[in-house]
């Protein structure tokens, strides 16, 4: 995990690179602060990686 213990903010992060973004960096343990306008979209991408996320 090259990113553990790094934190990580990403602005327009719930489509495209953004969000590609937030989940590369998570994978590679990174703490992810991601910036929306919508807060529906935001919470249905933190709640799709943390049931991806190995337990």
């Amino acid at each position: 995990m090259r990113l553990q213990d790094k934190v990580i903010v990403v602005t327009a992060a719930t489509r495209g690179i953004g969000a590609a973004i937030v989940k590369a960096c998570a994978q590679e343990g990174a703490t992810v602060y991601i910036g929306a306008r919508n807060m529906e979209r935001a919470q249905a991408e933190v709640d799709e990686m943390t049931a991806a996320a190995p337990s």
